[in-house]
């Protein structure tokens, strides 16, 4: 049987932790934004700021890939966790423009259960990045998103059902839907970071 080749260098953990840790702070303005009395032009401002940095730990984590002869594990793998995680935040920067933009005075409250979905994938994520490290216990991370995106499915439904209740002027469910799908989108990129996640420790177990 061939032994794998692997490196000691540790710092390709060290920039997933350091990208799921930008996913709680993304996850941490969008609950600002949404929250009552936000100054949503100052929230958006450092959503932007934090979407930059996020941009630039991947574009790290890329350099990291492409000038190591050894990788922890394959490059195809790394690339795709890298923008996956990536893909997160945008959607998360996403959703807090779409409010900017669209001027939205009142978030129906069927959205904070969305929200309450997205804080916690986001949790769950920075706590399962350090354990790519020994590939341990991170069945429970991608059960458990699992379990989340369901739950957000459902609740999507939900709220589109009330958008389309009648409560609501036609200009304002045009904006809230847009809004609700791009949160909709946020749990389904956590879910595709956990599915890529799986993928690699089966393949390296």
């Amino acid at each position: 049987m061939a032994l794998r080749l692997r490196p000691t260098d540790t710092s390709f953990y060290d920039l997933f932790t350091i990208s799921a840790q930008h996913l709680l702070t993304g996850a941490g303005l969008l609950a600002e934004m949404i929250s009552d009395g936000a100054d949503r032009s100052e929230v958006a401002k450092r959503m932007r700021e934090a979407e930059h940095q996020a941009d630039e730990n991947t574009h790290a984590i890329v350099r990291k890939v492409n000038s190591s002869f050894v990788t922890p594990f394959d490059r195809e793998d790394i690339y795709a966790l890298a923008s996956g995680l990536d893909d997160v935040m945008d959607m998360l920067d996403e959703v807090v423009d779409l409010i900017l933009l669209y001027e939205v005075v009142q978030i129906p409250s069927e959205f904070l259960t969305q929200l309450e979905v997205i804080q916690r994938c986001a949790e769950i994520t920075a706590e399962a990045m350090p354990r790519l490290r020994s590939m341990a216990d991170l069945d429970e991370y991608w059960i458990e998103i699992n379990r989340l995106e369901n739950a957000g499915d459902k609740s999507y439904r939900r709220t589109l059902a009330k958008l389309f209740s009648g409560d609501y002027k036609a200009i304002e469910i045009l904006k809230l839907k847009d809004i609700v799908e791009s949160l909709e989108g946020a749990i389904d990129a956590f879910e595709k970071v956990a599915n890529i996640v799986e993928q690699i420790t089966v393949k390296e177990s």
